[in-house]
């Protein structure tokens, strides 16, 4: 009776020892998934931060383009109504009187942007988005 009860110790023992094993290569992977995943999280942090300095880039860049445009549709505006004033003017109907708004059109003393306008569009407002990347 003895020796089973013994024997039956044994086994117990080696049991508990193969479950505490277990219960440690078990902890022991729990911890290097724990380290994947932060490591993971980590990259998806760094790819979403660098996304989002893209995506302001993008942003103040496409608002350049579109105050770029503003201004180059009422240049064509303004250089169409004075090529419509020219030819009324050149038809030979007294004189371009059809065009009230030509004077408005024409540029300032100071303001040849009509004359140069891509070195003004570039002083204007391509300094302001040179350093946007």
């Amino acid at each position: 009776m003895a020796q089973r009860k013994e024997k039956r110790m044994l086994s117990n023992r080696e049991s508990a020892r193969r479950s505490r094993m277990r219960k440690q290569k078990y902890l022991n992977d729990l911890m290097l998934q724990v380290s994947c995943l932060r490591q993971e999280k980590d990259e998806i942090f760094t790819a979403i931060n660098a996304t989002s300095q893209r995506h302001i880039g993008v942003e103040a860049q496409n608002c350049l383009l579109r105050a770029q445009l503003t201004e180059l549709i009422k240049r064509l505006q303004c250089l169409r109504h004075i090529i419509h004033c020219m030819n009324v003017a050149d038809a030979g109907d007294g004189g371009g009187r059809g065009c009230v708004g030509f004077a408005s059109c024409l540029p300032d003393a100071e303001d040849d942007s009509l004359l140069r306008p891509w070195t003004s569009l570039h002083i204007k407002q391509g300094l302001q988005g040179s350093d946007v990347f």
